[in-house]
């Protein structure tokens, strides 16, 4: 492959610039020492499939900004704010179909990642990051309608201080980029009620697919993506008691796309749902679509 200086310079720099990245979790490469990156995503996703007879079918949009600043060479701080609209169509006792919604601000994230490894070579690099954090509850818990309280899930915010953590690895090369992260979710309650907490485990893979050679005068690069997404949900529990029906497994596969230029990104993936093991009352995911970009400064 014919690789100008020039052209080797300007990719090695990415991780301090602008780069490829997963789509649907974060990754190990550092912001540089000083500058700050911002990412706005829309997120679209439906669920349906309710065995429970009442026909639910749950839709949301979500708008999140996520700006983080290079505090050391090694340590990123991010946070993370929501705009959420949720809408659950379900059919009543009496066999009337309902709408039911809110909106507004959902629950903040505030976290850090340290690169706890390092392992530079020209064209290339491998890193390891822990991360923590804790999810504010900035969102509506409370939000009603003629009905009555909305349920749980179709709340902006949970009402609860969650604390999460985990490790992220990345292998970069001129040509291609690999993510891998192990999360966890501790999920605590409000007024009774608290959500399971969530296990992931998440994979991703960035292959540049234009140009297929480097050279001079290129103003971007395409990147074809592709990422997993193992996620397990415990039960949910009211009142100190689990609660059978909530929780199960599910497996996603994420095709993207990805067009890299040396200070902001545009990206989109679709999330597809290829093994749903649900309890009882769990609706199951139809898709997941996200559109955004990325800007480094």
């Amino acid at each position: 492959m014919r690789c100008p200086g020039a052209a080797i310079a300007a990719l090695a720099a990415m991780p301090s610039l602008a780069a490829a990245a997963a789509q649907t979790f974060n990754t190990a490469l550092p912001v540089g020492e000083g500058r700050y990156v911002l990412r706005e995503q829309l997120v679209h996703r439906r669920a349906g499939g309710d065995p429970t007879g009442a026909e639910r079918v749950s839709t949301a949009w979500s708008a999140v900004s996520v700006l983080g600043y290079g505090a050391t060479p090694d340590l990123t701080v991010f946070a993370a704010l929501p705009l959420v609209h949720k809408r659950l169509d379900v059919t009543t006792a009496s066999g009337r179909r309902v709408e039911r919604s809110a909106g507004g601000l959902g629950d903040a994230r505030l976290f850090a990642r340290y690169t706890a490894f390092r392992a530079d070579a020209p064209g290339r690099t491998f890193r390891i990051a822990p991360f923590a954090g804790v999810e504010a509850p900035t969102g509506r818990d409370d939000a009603g309608d003629r009905l009555g309280r909305l349920p749980r899930p179709a709340q902006p915010g949970s009402g609860a201080w969650d604390g999460f953590g985990g490790v992220v690895a990345t292998w970069q090369t001129l040509a291609y980029e690999i993510d891998v992260q192990a999360a966890y979710t501790a999920n605590t309650g409000a007024d009774g009620f608290a959500f399971g907490d969530v296990a992931r485990l998440d994979g991703s893979v960035q292959y540049r697919v234009w140009p297929r050679e480097l050279g001079g005068g290129v103003p971007g690069f395409l990147y074809g993506t592709l990422g997993a997404n193992l996620i397990h949900r415990e039960e949910t529990t009211l009142a100190g008691r689990a609660d059978a029906r909530s929780g199960g497994t599910q497996l996603f596969l994420a095709p993207g796309l990805q067009y890299v230029t040396k200070r902001w990104v545009l990206e989109g993936a679709v999330q597809l749902p290829v093994a749903q093991e649900l309890n009882a009352a769990g609706l199951a995911d139809e898709v997941i679509a996200r559109l955004g970009f990325r800007v480094t400064f």
